[in-house]
């Protein structure tokens, strides 16, 4: 299991953290999300052998956020 903690712009919000937490705890291999709005960052725990990096990203920025 690996974990990642991504900088993310534009949550600010009740929605803005169901939205991120839902879309990205659809993904196959995400065991755990949590938003942290204060710190305007993305907390993900992950099996890497079933999702990427790249693909949680791509996930967050879909939802109309931004990833640094």
């Amino acid at each position: 299991m690996e974990n990642i903690t991504l900088n993310v712009k534009g949550m600010s919000c009740g929605h803005c953290v169901k939205a991120v937490e839902g879309s990205v705890g659809k993904l196959n291999g995400v065991e755990r999300v949590l938003v942290d709005l204060d710190k305007a960052q993305v907390h993900v725990e992950f099996n890497s052998s079933e999702v990427g990096v790249e693909k949680i990203k791509e996930t967050i920025d879909d939802q109309g956020y931004d990833v640094e």
